[in-house]
């Protein structure tokens, strides 16, 4: 078994592939003609994203829309970058908001917090070195 998508389920999936491309380079991969399901090319996982229409029809009960939460879930995805402070200042200047500036850990990785217009919580991070 491995992990094969991402899913995220957002107000509008073409804003979201918009910010992803904007802030951080992602292109496109592939965007449904009805605009409610679209991937990003993100190497072997697919990071993905979906209408809500298509998430209350998955979950007839509900979910919580990270959108509407005013607390980030308690999920989140993360974005290893070569320069987590060029990385968090232009996603910023795209649109999301900063939860904790980037700070160096003890065990040497860069690390920040963001949240994206639609409510995903996005760590950026340099790659631990083994």
């Amino acid at each position: 078994m491995k992990l094969g998508y991402t899913i995220i389920y957002v107000p509008s999936v073409k804003a979201s592939l918009q910010f992803f491309h904007d802030a951080f380079g992602l292109r496109e991969k592939f965007l449904h003609e009805g605009g409610d399901y679209g991937e990003l090319m993100t190497g072997e996982t697919t990071l993905a994203f979906a209408a809500h229409s298509l998430g209350s029809a998955n979950f007839p009960a509900g979910y919580v829309l990270a959108s509407d939460s005013p607390l980030p879930l308690g999920v989140e995805i993360a974005l290893i970058a070569d320069d987590v402070y060029a990385a968090h200042h232009r996603a910023l200047t795209n649109g999301a908001t900063e939860l904790a500036a980037p700070v160096q850990k003890p065990w040497g990785q860069v690390v920040s917090y963001i949240r994206a217009p639609d409510g995903t919580l996005i760590e950026l991070c340099t790659a631990v070195q083994a």
